[in-house]
């Protein structure tokens, strides 16, 4: 039976770099555009239960860029991004996962230990000496039982660049049949495309058309986003794709900034979501979310005013909000857009960039998402707890903010003098923006008489820290 198509995107970016050209660089991680995933409903499991609008996350999400996610079959969030810059970790494709509806991430590693040998030799082939410092823009799909990996190499500020493949038979690093093979270059630059235009090949995002064609959307600055058919089962380009590509957006202005095409189908309507204005400047970023579609897979893709893509078109979805800068790099599963954002909350490092994740909303066939702001709150402190012999102890905390806040837990046995996170699982907040927040000590017994404990509210403008409650363990015997 043949499974619906899955797919990531991940375009890269640098921490304190600058975006050239449309070469998308990370100094730490990277992704980009994704493809879609079928709904849960399909895969024979419960459809999550998240709020439309902004997703709260926690745990290993900085630096991160341009996040591809794809929701897997068994429910584990995944995503894809660009190599650490000067090859640290071998500047290769990073992984990162989830494993409680995107709340919790951590970071799994690269792809492979070092850059395939076959790209320096083909960048030093030139003899200009400047090699790739990181793969870039990774893109995940699934067709026959094989992931295919789409990852893009480049020397930055130019189109001097190629998108290469490797494939695996599954996307769990601890399965024993796990291996990404490398199976070479699929596209590169410079060349020419749709008959005489520039283009650089990177950010690939690979679609399906309903007759199950592939193909895989391309391209950064220069001439704008191509559309080029690949062939199944090799994944690479089909005879004539280069001369009858369909050129998908122009943003007729000066330097062209589009890229990070990412398509997805819904309803009978193609959606291309695509990267406006420039990334990887920290707070002074000026990337957003645009978004066009179509009821071919080809185009003419039209915005909401009925402007086409390829004629300076674009309905701008996600922009800059409070402590949300320059959102783009986006990829989409299960209805979830993720994207990198500079985080203009983070105090240690103004602008890092980081995860973020929106349940989309759809009116009138156009997705919609939820760019209010409201920094977290505490509403209601945690109360003290007394309870008898080792009975479990539960605490309370209410809370407020858009995105609708995760809550984590700390402990201190030294009244106060120091704080440790608790062993507790990150939740979000339930009851909308004004919500509540729980935490049960099960084996109270354990735990030091005394012991204080407050809740750490998190969202993405902002974190705030509930007054401390006490645990009193009355234990067998005791005088109280």
């Amino acid at each position: 039976m043949h499974r619906s198509p899955r797919r990531v995107r991940a375009a890269a970016a640098g921490v304190l770099t600058t975006a050239l050209m449309g070469a998308s660089l990370v100094a730490a991680t990277a992704v980009g555009p994704a493809t879609a995933t079928p709904d849960a409903a399909e895969r024979g499991r419960p459809a999550p239960t998240l709020p439309t609008g902004g997703l709260s996350v926690t745990g290993e999400t900085s630096p991160m860029h341009d996040p591809a996610l794809v929701v897997d079959d068994d429910g584990t969030w995944r995503v894809y991004t660009t190599g650490l810059v000067n090859r640290e970790k071998g500047g290769t494709i990073q992984m990162w996962s989830s494993h409680d509806e995107g709340v919790t991430w951590a970071y799994d590693g690269t792809v492979w230990d070092e850059i395939p040998a076959w790209i320096d030799e083909r960048f030093a082939a030139d003899g200009s000496g400047v090699l790739p410092d990181n793969l870039w823009a990774p893109e995940v799909y699934e067709h026959g039982g094989t992931y295919y990996l789409y990852y893009s190499a480049s020397r930055f500020g130019t189109n001097t660049s190629v998108t290469a493949l490797a494939t695996n038979t599954t996307l769990d690093p601890d399965d024993p049949d796990y291996a990404w093979v490398d199976q070479g270059p699929v596209i590169d630059s410079p060349q020419e495309i749709a008959g005489g235009k520039t283009f650089n090949a990177i950010d690939a995002g690979i679609v399906e058309d309903a007759d199950g064609t592939p193909y895989m959307a391309i391209g950064s600055y220069w001439y704008g986003i191509f559309l080029v058919e690949l062939e199944w089962p090799s994944g690479k380009l089909a005879y004539g794709a280069l001369e009858n590509a369909t050129h998908l957006v122009d943003r007729m202005v000066p330097g062209n900034p589009v890229e990070a095409p990412f398509i997805t189908e819904r309803d009978g309507w193609y959606y291309l979501f695509v990267s406006f204005d420039r990334c990887c400047q920290g707070l002074d970023s000026t990337y957003q979310v645009a978004v066009g579609r179509s009821r071919d897979v080809t185009g003419p893709y039209l915005d909401k005013d009925g402007r086409d893509l390829a004629d300076g078109g674009g309905t701008v979805l996600l922009s800059s909000h409070g402590a949300v800068v320059g959102p783009g790099g986006q990829s989409v599963s299960d209805g979830v857009l993720a994207f990198h954002y500079y985080d203009a909350a983070n105090a240690e490092i103004p602008g890092f960039p980081t995860l973020g994740l929106q349940r989309l909303g759809w009116e009138d066939g156009w997705p919609v998402v939820d760019q209010a702001v409201e920094e977290p709150a505490v509403t209601a402190d945690p109360r003290d707890v007394t309870v008898r012999g080792n009975r479990p102890a539960t605490f309370e905390v209410g809370v407020s903010g858009t995105p609708v806040p995760v809550v984590t837990w700390e402990t201190s046995d030294d009244d106060g003098a120091t704080w440790s996170a608790a062993a507790a699982a990150a939740t979000r907040a339930t009851g909308g923006t004004g919500g509540t927040a729980r935490w049960t000590l099960k084996h109270t017994g354990r735990e030091p008489d005394g012991l204080l404990v407050r809740a750490v509210v998190a969202n993405a403008h902002g974190e705030v820290r509930s007054e401390p409650a006490r645990l009193d363990v009355v234990r067998p015997g005791s005088a109280r």
